[in-house]
């Protein structure tokens, strides 16, 4: 197994460029399945999650080919189930139950995997399918789902739900009559995929509000669209300019998606300016504690929650981070205790006292941030940090090792 060594100390400085969303490429690949013709979409992530979706949708009977650009064609579609082999690899392989119940009537999707940070239950999409018409049961692990067409239908969502929003805004496209779906999540990938439903020829107003309202079409056609820059990517090379010291040039990113992250950053003395069609981030060498609390957006994101942490175990004073979003996100406090930090866990908050520095370590990713937190906190300690389990960065960060080390990190990756 793959592992990344890493020498801290270093500055980092020069231009990083962001790739597509992940978060936002998932959904857009799945919203293939409500379209027959070819689809092209640009700036897809080369990541181990998007090999998953494209295994999964093959298994469909989809075509795909490219790469950062895909052309992908579900016209003849010959399978309805979503097998727990491919499914387990991933908790966004659920994304395919709304667009398969909508365009083929039916679908049998294996019960998600992927990271291990809570629950992350699916019975929102489910009660959703219900009220929509579809006859839903939990069978041997599978939901099953069936509707000869879904009906429009006023949807409340208890939580703020991201892929719930997603899968039933796809549902809904293809429904007879018209979906509201209230307590919708707000995130920008909601927007994007709003966006490219939209070009393919739905009705949908309201993406980005808590309030989204879907009238139903026939059939949609085939469509050219752009996935977004991934605001999560950027927001961690943010803070790696601020744990360093350094001085990092961030291209291809779109400064509204990330204003939570970038204001909490100023508070720590972090200078951060829209400059030249980019985003810069400056580091001190002095870091000052904030406390942070995640929230849905347009709060501070969970997915920034333990970058941020590594960046207070360097800060001067005491730091409070409370996860509000996901239970069992904390994993990566112990790893980080591993290399020097001094974090107490009290319920769904972490108490994070800085200290002067950290010291390398042989640490080990438990999630796919987790990842990218230990990641951070071995560019600021102090000698060489190896971390373990890669293969959960790569789920979601395209190279990270070539561009920090293209930023002047020493950092490589190494095998066995």
């Amino acid at each position: 197994m793959d592992k990344i060594v890493i020498i801290g100390g270093r500055r980092l400085q020069g231009e990083v460029g962001i790739s597509g969303a992940k978060n936002a490429a998932l959904p857009v690949l799945a919203s293939s399945l409500l379209v027959d013709g070819w689809n092209t979409f640009h700036n897809i992530p080369d990541l181990e999650d998007i090999k998953t979706i494209r295994s999964l949708l093959a298994s469909f009977g989809v075509k795909s080919e490219g790469g950062h650009t895909v052309s992908i064609n579900a016209g003849a579609i010959t399978n309805c189930e979503a097998s727990y082999d491919l499914v387990r690899k991933m908790r966004a392989s659920v994304l395919v139950l709304g667009p398969l119940v909508a365009r083929r009537g039916e679908a049998r999707v294996s019960l998600p995997g992927g990271c291990a940070i809570g629950a992350r239950p699916v019975n929102l999409h489910v009660k959703a399918l219900r009220e929509m018409g579809a006859e839903v049961e939990l069978k041997d692990g599978y939901i099953e789902a069936k509707a000869s067409r879904l009906k429009g239908a006023t949807i409340y969502f208890d939580i703020s739900t991201v892929t719930g929003t997603e899968n039933i805004m796809m549902a809904a496209t293809l429904a007879e009559g018209t979906t509201v779906l209230k307590n919708a999540a707000r995130e920008p990938e909601i927007v994007n995929l709003s966006e490219v439903l939209t070009g393919m020829g739905a009705r949908i107003r309201g993406a980005g509000t808590d309030v989204i309202t879907v009238e139903g079409v026939k059939s949609l056609h085939p469509v050219e669209a752009r996935v977004i820059p991934d605001r999560i990517e950027a927001g961690t090379f943010i803070i790696a300019a601020g744990m360093t010291n350094g001085d990092i040039r961030i291209l291809d990113c779109e400064p509204r998606d990330i204003e939570a992250l970038t204001a909490k950053l100023r508070e720590t003395g972090m200078e951060i300016k829209a400059e030249d069609g980019c985003l810069r981030a400056r580091g001190k060498k002095k870091v000052r504690s904030v406390d942070v609390k995640t929230m849905p957006h347009p709060g501070f994101p969970t997915d920034l929650q333990a970058q941020i942490m590594a960046m207070m175990t360097i800060a001067s004073g005491l730091s409070v981070i409370t996860e509000t979003v996901f239970e069992n996100r904390f994993m990566h406090v112990s790893e980080m205790i591993r290399l020097g930090a001094d974090i107490v866990i009290e319920g769904n908050s972490a108490i994070v006292r800085g200290i002067p520095k950290l010291h390398g370590a042989p640490v080990m990713a438990t999630d796919l941030r987790a990842s990218a937190s230990l990641i951070l906190a071995g560019l600021a300690a102090e000698g060489k940090t190896v971390l373990s389990r890669v293969y959960h960065i790569d789920r979601g960060y395209e190279q990270i090792e070539k561009k920090l080390s293209a930023l002047g990190a020493d950092i490589k990756r190494v095998s066995g």
